[in-house]
């Protein structure tokens, strides 16, 4: 295999990735929860070093914002990623109540799929039956091509958990100073914080066709903006109240 792809295209390679079918992700719940986490954390300490109030009061709303604002998350989270499979589901037996009232008009969606795809002539006719002739294989040919949803689905339950897990570790991360009563915890806290949202962007690089340089520092202006309006919110307020 050349060092420069990402797995063997040797045919033995190629039967066995195939056979074990699409793979669901869990990276966007990670880098969701991390991100998210890192900006609400720290959007409270930039607010109440703001308005110029107790480090104690950091702690508290800190440590409220990590376990309901983390839960709430992950709530959303399993909420979200259970519709999608209940969409699956509901576009699944569509097509299959389609299929056994009106199998004609179901083919010709697949050959028109394929013509579109630049198949025509005996190939096309090939085609066509060798994929109506195996039920299961037309209803994933159609939710693919139709809908354009993928059989990889993702566990609701490992996704609200990657999110919550994600929140808590990177919301921690601006408390640290604080927790430990360092001299210029907040200069500590950004440093920190900036270095995590950094760390978080890259990391997603991978994922991504995105330089992780680039990558890291696009995370990091998201975060430096959320928590610029923080503070100035709260410096603003101080002055009012």
């Amino acid at each position: 295999m050349s060092p420069d792809l990402e797995h063997d295209h040797s045919p033995e390679a190629i039967r066995a990735r195939l056979a074990e079918g699409p793979q669901p992700s869990y990276i966007r719940d990670w880098v969701y929860g991390g991100i998210d986490g890192a900006v609400t954390t720290f959007a409270i300490v930039a607010g109440v070093v703001g308005a110029d109030l107790n480090s104690r009061v950091i702690l508290i709303l800190g440590v409220a914002n990590l376990l309901a604002d983390g839960y709430s998350m992950a709530a959303g989270n399993y909420s979200a990623t259970k519709t999608e499979i209940d969409e699956y589901d509901m576009l699944d037996a569509i097509e299959r109540r389609h299929i056994e009232t009106d199998p004609h008009g179901e083919r010709e969606e697949i050959r028109q799929i394929l013509i579109a795809k630049g198949l025509t002539g005996d190939g096309l006719s090939q085609a066509v039956e060798a994929i109506t002739d195996d039920v299961e294989r037309w209803i994933e040919t159609m939710l693919a091509e139709e809908y354009g949803v993928s059989r990889a689905r993702r566990a609701p339950v490992i996704a609200a958990s990657c999110t919550f897990a994600a929140f808590l570790l990177a919301g921690t991360v601006p408390l640290l100073p604080f927790l430990a009563k360092m001299d210029a915890a907040f200069s500590w806290s950004m440093a920190t914080t900036a270095l995590a949202f950094f760390l978080i962007g890259s990391l997603k690089s991978r994922w991504t066709p995105a330089l992780w340089w680039r990558s890291g520092l696009e995370t990091l202006a998201i975060g430096a903006s959320a928590a610029a309006v923080a503070y100035y919110v709260g410096y603003f307020l101080k002055t009012l109240v």
